[in-house]
């Protein structure tokens, strides 16, 4: 059986499966705890790390479970900055508001919340595209001590 994953020392790439969600998860928990970050912050960068791929898998590769997901991980003197790659389907940004949470509830709706808990739990958020090439998240938290 082929192995779903390849890590080196601040890179990992998997195949686009929800199973291998746990698999980001420690490579990030890990990756944050090095660092120094508290076990609140650590929860928080692992959970938009998650609904980032989640996305990816969901609407850039639409389930399918064989595609790459790349993530690399690097460190300023006081950031910790994920990358996040996929070659699939692009995510236009601008059809993309900011979410009413209140409505949101009203509406009962289920689902939808990934970008808004992106922007919620981490520093910074940014998402480029190169049509046809690629598409990134950079996700950005700051060390609190």
């Amino acid at each position: 059986m082929s192995q779903d994953f390849n890590v080196n020392k601040d890179r990992l790439i998997v195949k686009s499966s929800t199973a291998n969600l746990i698999t980001i998860r420690k490579f990030i928990n890990i990756k944050a705890k090095t660092f120094g970050f508290s076990s609140n912050e650590i929860e928080d960068i692992v959970l938009a790390v998650d609904e980032a791929c989640t996305n990816i898998i969901e609407h850039s590769y639409h389930s399918k479970p064989n595609l790459d997901i790349e993530i690399s991980v690097s460190f300023t003197k006081s950031n910790i900055v994920i990358r996040i790659i996929d070659y699939g389907e692009t995510f236009e940004t601008s059809s993309f508001k900011d979410l009413n949470l209140e409505l949101y509830h009203k509406q009962r709706r289920v689902g939808g919340l990934g970008v808004y808990l992106m922007k919620t739990l981490m520093d910074d958020v940014r998402y480029t595209s190169v049509k046809n090439k690629y598409n990134q998240v950079l996700l950005t938290k700051k060390l609190a001590h």
